[in-house]
């Protein structure tokens, strides 16, 4: 392995900004390392390698890249950027055959700020169709494994760039959450990732952008590198409604400073679903770690009953306002899962959004008073650890048959629908050396306050040490 790929992202642009290493060295280990891992796992089927170095060179050349004043720049780090995120002159698919030829002329917002920023993009992560379904495949690309069994799933749909991360492949990678499209990702693959509350992050082109329930975040190996990628993704956008200015003080340094919180809710499950045993056992032994700093934990939670329900609606509706074009003209084109969505959501009545807004405030609301008493509510990830790299999606756990083929990720969705901050970091591993992750949820735009925790949790687990993997097959041997 590269030894730069063995580097951790902060540690890469320290080297990059003084000049210790170039742009062309980042690119072409980052393009070593692909060559390497992508024909195991298939995370990154789109490559723009040639742009990556036609850009590092352009940097290289530039006279200002010893000017770190301008927070979160980063110098001419590669990275990858989902496939629903439009790139001028690559290659977008957003997983679907409708695009599969499709490259845009103009890059979204946020592909623009982190190239103004100094990113360098290697290529675009898989996605499933749409980006529905919380496990990556499509009928563009076929699927993504897990690096840390290959015969597993890497979850969905921000799978490809948490394999990508991973693998070493490249050390930041966009990602983006509805349901908990970038937080059970981050779980199955061992890495950190952040759905950040709505606006922190500046969105493009969303068809519906007044929304609180899609975002874009940050994937990386740690949460210093984390703290990084989510300075460069800040900021304000006049196309984004919701967005607003970054911060006064970096993320970065917010890590630096890192506090122990004083008091955790913990849950197993919000009340709402079931968990397996294997995983909350992991989840709590890690947050057992905390009481090392002195904070205190409780097994409570706020009320999140109806959340299933609610989220069912308003999901419905997002999709048939979001692929309303697609479903007229290209129908027999799209997954049975997403016709079903639209289906699902051009037979809601106004009433069903009512009563599933309204749902949506009462949870809102008592997570709130919850973080009157307690800084952080933490629960587990994901129900289960990586499954079965075929398995579409879980069906059921224990006697409890899901009703949707999202339904397992509710422990997910529910945090999605207070519009919180949730840190996805990993736990630990099963006895079968699978990775299981939990959430960190703060009160609206405390960031700060999930890094902070999250850094505290990796200096006594050290799992980001463990990263990059070289994928392996647990049933033979390491590829």
């Amino acid at each position: 392995m590269n030894e730069l790929i063995q580097k951790s992202a902060s540690e890469i642009v320290d080297l990059l900004a003084t000049k210790q290493i170039t742009p062309l060295e980042a690119v072409e280990a980052s393009a070593e390392r692909i060559a390497q891992v992508e024909p195991f796992i298939n995370a990154m089927p789109t490559l723009c390698i040639e742009k990556a170095i036609d850009r590092a060179k352009h940097l290289t050349g530039q006279n200002d890249l010893a000017d770190k004043s301008q927070r979160g720049y980063l110098f001419g780090l590669p990275i990858s950027v989902k496939d629903l995120t439009e790139t001028a002159g690559v290659r977008t698919t957003f997983g679907s055959p409708i695009y599969e030829d499709y490259i845009p002329k103009i890059s979204d917002i946020l592909v623009q700020q982190l190239i103004e920023r100094g990113a360098i993009i290697m290529g675009k992560s898989n996605t499933p169709e749409f980006g529905a379904g919380a496990s990556t495949f499509n009928e563009v690309f076929g699927l993504t494994r897990n690096p840390w069994d290959t015969e597993k799933s890497v979850a969905g749909s921000s799978g490809g760039a948490c394999a990508s991360v991973a693998s070493g492949q490249v050390w930041l990678a966009t990602g983006s959450d509805l349901g908990g499209s970038l937080r059970t990702p981050a779980s199955f693959n061992s890495v950190v990732g952040m759905r950040p509350s709505p606006g922190r992050v500046p969105r493009d082109r969303v068809h519906d952008p007044f929304s609180c329930l899609h975002v874009q975040g940050p994937i990386a190996r740690n949460t210093t590198d984390l703290a990084l990628f989510l300075d460069a993704m800040s900021g304000y956008s006049p196309f984004d409604p919701l967005s607003y200015p970054a911060p006064p003080a970096s993320y970065q340094s917010t890590v630096d400073r890192a506090q122990a919180p004083r008091k955790i809710a913990y849950s197993p499950d919000l009340g709402i679903t079931r968990v397996s045993p294997q995983v909350d056992e992991i989840c709590r032994n890690a947050v057992r770690l905390f009481e090392k700093s002195g904070t205190v934990i409780d097994e409570t939670c706020s009320n999140f009953s109806g959340a299933v329900e609610s989220f069912d609606v308003l999901r419905g509706a997002s999709f048939a306002c979001g692929l309303a074009k697609e479903y007229k003209k290209r129908r027999d084109l799209l997954k049975p899962e997403i016709v079903w969505n639209i289906e699902r959501g051009l037979k809601l009545t106004v009433d069903d959004i009512a009563r599933a807004e309204q749902t949506q405030s009462k949870i809102f609301r008592s997570l709130i008073r919850l973080f009157e008493s307690y800084d952080l509510l933490v629960c587990p990830c994901a129900i289960v650890p990586p499954f079965d790299v075929d398995i579409r999606y879980i069906e059921s756990i224990d006697d409890h048959k899901f009703s949707t083929y999202y339904e397992w990720i509710a422990i997910t969705f529910a945090l999605t629908l207070t519009s919180c901050p949730v840190l996805a970091i990993p736990a630990g591993f099963t006895t079968d050396g699978l990775p299981v992750g939990l959430q960190i949820v703060a009160p609206p735009r405390r960031e700060d306050l999930l890094l902070a925790a999250g850094h505290l949790l990796e200096s006594e687990t050290a799992i980001p040490g463990k990263l990059p993997i070289m994928p392996v097959s647990v049933n033979t041997t390491d590829l």
